[in-house]
């Protein structure tokens, strides 16, 4: 029964909304922590407090409150509805895909803001001194030196957070209207009462999705670390 047309089309409907948060999620979190990164390592020190209090926040409260907090957060106040119901952005959180999407989102960035602004702070100082030496600006040393030597440092970990955000994206089968792996795997448990195969399909989906995961960044890190590597005699 697990093999049915049926389960697989729910599986396979599960999928592309899994796969399509993912991608998105990582997207806009990827652009929001290269800047929060940079906010954490810049000289103003209001700024570095504001976002370092934002991550710490993200990082300290569970992802689950944070998805219900903005599914069922200001947009659900019966005032706001009343008022600026139809007004933009407020529209945008009737959409369960948005709000779960903006939620991981936010997470993604406020982990990565944190693991790039490590690897910034960390570049060797005699990368930057060479740089200053050839008569680069500030701006271009941290473009064309800071910033790629940190992003490359910075995949390893950053592969466990992908990953780590695969495995949280099933948390959205806790949005109503919003059907992605784990939702399928309910759907098919209460329709066919199969609740060890049902789960055990979508753990094995989940599983091939973060190897091929895993594999794309053992490229990525070969390809960019291969500087780091041990020489071979």
């Amino acid at each position: 029964m697990i093999f049915a047309p049926e389960t697989l089309q729910l599986y396979g409907e599960g999928l592309l909304v899994t796969l399509q948060l993912l991608l998105e999620l990582l997207a806009i979190g990827a652009v929001l922590a290269l800047l929060m990164a940079l906010a954490l390592t810049s000289r103003q020190a209001w700024l570095r407090r504001l976002v370092g209090a934002y991550t710490f926040c993200i990082r300290g409260t569970p992802l689950l409150i944070q998805v219900y907090l903005i599914y069922y957060g200001l947009a659900q106040v019966e005032w706001i509805q009343q008022r600026w119901d139809d007004i933009w952005p407020w529209t945008y959180f009737k959409e369960p895909f948005f709000c779960a999407l903006l939620a991981f989102a936010l997470n993604n960035a406020g982990y990565s803001a944190e693991m790039l602004a490590g690897s910034i702070r960390e570049t060797p100082a005699g990368e930057i001194e060479a740089a200053q030496a050839m008569g680069m600006s500030r701006w271009a040393v941290l473009r064309r030196i800071v910033l790629p030597s940190a992003l490359r440092r910075t995949l390893p970990a950053y592969s466990n957070e992908v990953v780590m955000m695969l495995h949280s994206t099933s948390l959205a089968s806790t949005v109503p209207a919003l059907f992605d792996v784990t939702a399928a795997a309910g759907r098919i448990y209460s329709d066919f009462y199969l609740p060890f195969e049902a789960y055990l399909a979508a753990a094995a989906i989940y599983l091939c999705i973060s190897f091929a995961l895993v594999g794309l960044f053992k490229l990525a890190e070969g390809r960019y670390l291969a500087y780091l590597a041990p020489r071979r005699h």
